[in-house]
């Protein structure tokens, strides 16, 4: 396969599932519980609810009983439909809906060592998820299908260190599989180049919690960079051409600020802003295995922020809803976006609740409607590639947690 095509198919597995089916900007993903779905995430790291803060603050913990189990579910459903053209013409129709179904899970432990130290393990996906187009589409030779799967271990610390500051801290043990297809030429029915690869990275995560006064606390949370080396074959029509291929990449870090409010026995307040590190992504250098550079792409991905607020009403002791709304910013602009990374600005709108089975057994649900921006596309890359995305994503969520 010449260098162009070997180029696209690299950068797909850095970037498979940067697409609309990520749920949050760029191709992480925000779900790690449903207990914080319907407050569309507000306040995430300073509620500390149940075992999942071990994601997002570990210092959580330590208003957690002695004991406790968590397991959420996520089904997100997304849309992702290209309009537009290609030049030179090689046939084709718009792809279809590029989106598609995913389950995604996400289990937590935690459990009390000392009156004051707590400890926890979180089981999740951060990135990841899927694209597909219809194979004959007339941007084939850009991008069929990605596909980037994570599995992330992350044990945590928790330490009390007064009546009102708590001090948390975690490694992030992350597994990346990714997978793509592509079109190695214009022709009807496309032969099909396929790039498979994987690694191994791990990071770690840091956390704050301060007790204001008995009805407020802040939260400050920060999960450091993940770096891979991403090895794997690539085939045509089922053949080996190259093996292996090398492309570095690093996911990003973040860092949020959260606020939480109780205004009086019925009502909770609460609010978010969250940076995502995401100008890391400046370039994709691709390495043969003698280390020479195979190509080099500008990406010039932009550094990006959460804003969320949301409320939440205890209707009894049983019953308690929630409500809120975010905004996303977008890390991608027109000028460097490309067909496996259509990434608009997303707006959610989210509702749920939670019901308490017993004093041992809480099920929290949520659902959430995420407005992607339309966004233009003028990619050129042996053909150019021009055009329009309408994206939408929908986000069903349940979780079951247990304390003994």
């Amino acid at each position: 396969m010449h260098g162009p095509h070997l180029t696209r198919l690299a950068a797909a597995l850095v970037l498979a599932g940067a697409t609309p089916l990520a749920s949050a900007a760029g191709f992480a993903l925000i779900e790690q519980n449903a207990s914080g779905i319907g407050n569309a995430y507000a306040g995430a790291a300073a509620v500390a609810q149940d075992a999942s803060t071990i994601y997002f603050n570990p210092a959580g913990m330590t208003r957690l009983p002695d004991r406790q189990v968590v397991m959420a579910g996520h089904l997100i459903k997304a849309q992702a439909e290209f309009t537009g053209t290609v030049t030179p013409s090689i046939g084709g129709g718009n792809g279809g809906d590029a989106g598609g179904l995913a389950l995604v899970p996400n289990a937590y432990f935690a459990f009390r060592l000392t009156p004051d130290v707590h400890l926890g393990v979180g089981l999740n996906a951060p990135f990841g998820l899927a694209t597909e187009y219809d194979a004959d589409w007339i941007g084939r030779t850009q991008a069929i299908k990605s596909e980037l799967k994570t599995i992330n271990l992350n044990p945590s610390i928790a330490w009390k260190a007064s009546e009102s500051l708590s001090l948390g801290a975690g490694v992030s043990i992350q597994y990346a599989e990714a997978t793509l297809t592509s079109a190695t030429a214009a022709s009807l029915p496309p032969p099909v180049g396929v790039v498979k690869g994987d690694d191994y990275g791990w990071g770690f995560n840091l956390g704050a919690l301060w007790q204001v006064s008995p009805t407020t606390r802040i939260g400050l949370a920060y999960r450091s960079e993940i770096d891979y080396t991403l090895e794997g074959t690539f085939k045509v029509n089922g053949i080996t051409v190259n093996a292996p291929v090398f492309a570095d990449t690093t996911l990003p870090d973040s860092a949020s600020l959260s606020f939480f409010h109780r205004l009086n026995d019925k009502w909770d307040l609460l609010a978010d802003v969250t940076w995502t590190g995401w100008s890391d992504f400046d370039e994709l250098r691709i390495l043969r295995a003698d280390g020479s550079v195979l190509s080099l792409t500008e990406e010039r991905w932009g550094d990006i922020m959460r804003y969320s607020v949301g409320a939440s009403y205890h209707l009894s002791d049983t019953w308690s809803f929630r409500g809120g709304v975010a905004y996303d910013e977008a890390p991608v602009s027109d000028v460097y976006r490309t067909p496996r990374i259509p990434d608009g600005a997303r707006t959610w709108v989210a509702l749920g609740g939670q019901y308490r089975l017993s004093r041992q057994g809480v099920i929290d649900f949520g659902y959430a409607h995420l407005f992607v921006e339309d966004v233009g596309l003028n990619k050129l890359d042996g053909v150019l590639l021009q055009g329009q995305y309408d994206s939408q994503v929908d986000i069903m969520s349940v979780q079951y947690t247990h304390t003994f």
